[in-house]
């Protein structure tokens, strides 16, 4: 066995096995992966295998169609055999809910070269001739979806790694890891230490015990799945071409042929953890006790759909266990806050999946960056709040809910509240709902009084819009107050803190008590983060950013500072909550709680003062999110409460109102703001984005900037701009296809209703030559071309004449 290694992978799942074949294709050669029993021990050799291009959100779309792509050559590549068969997928649909579901995410799969379509109920049968079709409104058909052997399509990936130079030692347990004094990693494992230089956890319903031995606590539950294979059936016999696989989400099931039979993988409501504690350490290739009473309700269901079902009896049944996360998507990517050390683990469809992953996390060790930005996958994206009672009632929400339709505005209840502000009492006795938001509540609306405190979700507009539309034209027409908890929040001091700052990003740095918005980028020129950077002295800095980029971004400016101990970096998130206050009498009733001059000499907008406001000072930010003369206010923890007290007293002859996250987004889009990881991702650069102003070529050298000049040199081909939509009652979705003249050029990446502007609003990327303000385009909206038209930017107050005020 080696002793040294550059890259050593922990775990012989899809996961490890599709890193380790990817690395090697990126042309690394000293890597190794060790298992700790047999290849495809663990989840991935009980798993059904099925491998559907489906998902809700794009870029895991593009992750699964990768992989579907990447099996369908991967017997020919490696000279091994795959059982592979792409049968195509019907999902069927009950409702105008699910229907709008699948006409989104159909316009996305098609964007992307997928060639799903929306079905009739005849269509369904004429495609699965043992269908019933009561109930049924329509189905998605997904052509490149299908099951696959996992053993022998991790086999194959294994194959492929040791072709290209890697090794893989099995029977080799993991027993602890160390740092040396070089900072390289020491696992030490059964048959021997191997020193590396990056690890990588991929060690499935294993990975928190990995790592566990690195001080890590990770966000995994495994719960127990179930599925069971009848015998024979005489109709299937008979049957030259195997049947598509078929999905009925409504009735939270997935039924596909398993040679002359069926299988059948329901998602039942009464599900269970497979352990209460670790995992045993002797649990391999074992499954649980079977348990059939859970899923009669879903087998009846089935059998009613399909029922031929019923003809071949119960054969086989697989209960085995099957990592979750708290929303159900994989760790894949950089472990806060150690450097050098992954996670590529935890997944739930790890057979569809795991190629695509493995190619992002390959990408991610050799480039820094995957071609994605799967942020949605990164393991920062929870903090220390998901701990073991978080994840399983997350996890069991998500598991009985698997199938549910993914509404964009719905806040299920399950593991909250987890962080909350000294607010949040007072504001629930307002009658605010809830989302949570990077673990922290955050009011979204507060229904009227008499009104009913419920939210009903939907793809259309829905019961919350007129009253969001009221709490918008409170903030745009006397002033409004909002409770955002959880921003982000570092101090950043020292002789080399300018410095080291002015590195990191992309324009300048402002002067002591002035506000700049900047850019963090990427070596390739694509956004990483974006921060209010407030320059309270010299040397000394405040800033601040979303509040679930709270472990990435730290983690970011932890991997650039200084060694010689010129800088300090200071995470102080949980130190201060933050008010904002705006509207054009936000003066008028600051400067009732105030001594300090709030005039615009005094207090020009972009500038930061400390004020005094009641028993405490409070750092006021002339900046806001809403696009009107306002602050933000950022009080210490324990008195937040009293001084949203005074505000809201000071403000009651203004009529001030409070206004909660779905308002900001509507607020938001009016002037064009974008939104972190909506609108910016690491796919695009600051240029494509239309944020010119905030880069400056001509200062020394940043991250970024070499990339950003020949960016500027090409021409950009791509670039967000604002389109006002002539819609229906539902605005543009995140990822909505943008047309022109029937041919794709663009992408939506935030769509809603401006309340004063009155228009239905959408963000987009575009192509250049399409961005002038008055070019016509259309946009798909649930399956309807609609009409839009550039705008131009802001779309409200155009001059910024209110934020100034």
């Amino acid at each position: 066995m080696k002793t040294h290694a550059r890259v050593v992978v922990i775990g012989g799942g899809i996961a490890g096995c599709s890193t380790l074949y990817h690395l090697t294709r990126l042309g690394w050669r000293d890597v190794v992966l060790v298992e700790r029993d047999e290849l495809t021990a663990g989840s991935t050799w009980h798993a059904a295998g099925n491998c559907p291009n489906f998902s809700t959100s794009w870029n895991i779309i593009k992750l699964q169609h990768y992989s579907n792509t990447l099996y369908a050559r991967l017997e020919d590549e490696v000279g091994q055999p795959i059982n592979y068969h792409r049968t195509g997928s019907i999902r069927l649909a009950h409702s105008r809910d699910r229907m709008d579901e699948f006409h989104q995410v159909s316009a996305m799969a098609r964007a992307q070269g997928i060639d799903f379509e929306i079905l009739t109920p005849a269509e369904c049968r004429a495609r699965y001739p043992y269908l019933e079709l009561h109930e049924l409104l329509g189905g998605l058909w997904d052509p490149g979806d299908g099951d696959i052997d996992p053993s022998q399509v991790t086999q194959a990936l294994a194959a492929g790694a040791r072709a290209g130079g890697a090794e893989i030692y099995r029977q080799n347990p993991v027993e602890a890891i160390a740092r040396n004094q070089d900072r390289s990693w020491r696992v030490q494992c059964r048959d021997g230490d191997i020193t590396a230089e990056i690890v990588v956890n991929a060690a499935g319903y294993r990975a928190a015990e990995i790592g566990r031995l690195v001080g890590l606590k990770l966000p995994i539950v495994s719960l127990q799945h179930q599925y069971l294979v009848t015998g024979p059936i005489a109709e299937l016999q008979q049957r030259d071409a195997r049947l598509p696989l078929l999905r009925d989400p409504d009735d939270s099931y997935y039924l596909r042929q398993e040679r002359d039979g069926l299988l059948l993988g329901p998602y039942e409501w009464d599900c269970k953890t497979s352990w209460a504690g670790e995992v045993p350490a002797d649990f391999g290739k074992e499954l649980h006790a079977d348990d059939l009473d859970r899923l009669e309700p879903y087998i009846n269901a089935a059998i009613a759909r399909v029922p031929i079902l019923a003809e071949g009896g119960v054969q086989r049944v697989i209960n085995g266990p099957i990592p979750y996360t708290p929303d159900g998507l994989p760790l894949v990517g950089p472990a806060y806050p150690l450097e050098n050390f992954y996670h590529c683990a935890a997944f739930s469809f790890g057979i569809v999946q795991g190629g695509g992953a493995g190619k992002c996390m390959a990408e991610i060790i050799a480039e820094g960056e995957a071609e994605w930005d799967i942020w949605m996958l990164d393991p920062r994206r929870y903090t220390e709040y998901a701990n073991r009672a978080y994840t399983e009632a997350r996890a069991i929400e998500l598991y009985q809910r698997e199938y549910d339709i993914a509404f964009p505005f719905e806040e299920r209840p399950a593991g909250r509240p987890a962080k909350t502000t000294p607010l949040y009492d007072v504001l629930r006795q307002k009658g605010a709902m809830f989302g949570a938001r990077g673990g922290w509540e955050r009011a979204t609306w507060f229904p009227p009084d008499g009104a009913a405190a419920v939210q009903r979700p939907s793809f259309r507009r829905t019961n919350w819009f007129q009253t969001v539309g009221e709490e918008c034209r409170a903030v745009r027409e006397r002033v409004g107050v909002l409770d955002l908890g959880g921003f982000s929040k570092y101090a950043v001091s020292g002789p080399g803190a300018a410095g080291f700052l002015d590195r990191l990003i992309a324009g300048r740095l402002a002067g002591v008590g002035r506000i700049t918005l900047s850019y963090f980028c990427t070596p390739k020129g694509g956004i990483l983060s974006e921060m209010t950077i407030t320059r309270l002295a010299e040397d000394r800095f405040y800033l601040c950013s979303a509040a679930t980029a709270e472990w990435h971004d730290h983690q970011w400016m932890l991997c650039h500072l200084p060694g010689d101990g010129a800088v300090q970096l200071e995470n102080v998130s949980a130190r201060y909550g933050t008010l904002v206050l705006a509207g054009p009498r936000a003066r008028d009733v600051l400067g009732k709680i105030t001594d300090a001059d709030l005039s615009n000499q005094a207090f020009p907008w972009l500038s930061a003062r400390e004020i005094e406001i009641g028993f405490t000072a409070v750092m006021a930010l002339r900046i806001n999110y809403v696009g009107e003369l306002g602050w933000e206010l950022h009080v210490p923890a324990q008195y937040q409460l009293p001084v949203y007290q005074a505000v809201m007293a000071a403000g009651a002859e203004f009529g001030i109102a409070d206004f909660g996250m779905y308002a900001m987004e509507s607020l938001r889009l009016e002037k064009c703001y974008r939104a972190w990881k909506l609108d910016m991702t690491h796919e695009y650069t600051p240029l494509e984005a239309g944020l010119d102003r905030f880069v400056k070529l001509d200062k020394d050298d940043f991250i970024g900037k070499a990339a950003l000049l020949r960016q500027k040199q090409m021409g950009v081909a791509e670039r967000l701009v604002p389109l006002l939509v002539e819609a229906d009652d539902a605005d543009a979705p995140a990822c909505a296809t943008v047309f022109e003249n029937g041919a794709t050029a663009g992408l939506v990446t935030s769509g809603g209703y401006g309340y004063a502007v009155e228009r239905s609003i959408a963000l987009a990327y575009l192509r250049a030559d399409l961005t002038a303000p008055g070019s016509e385009v259309e946009i798909d909206i649930l399956g309807q071309r609609r009409k839009a038209i550039v705008a131009e930017e802001p779309i409200y107050d155009p001059t910024n004449a209110r934020l100034r005020a």
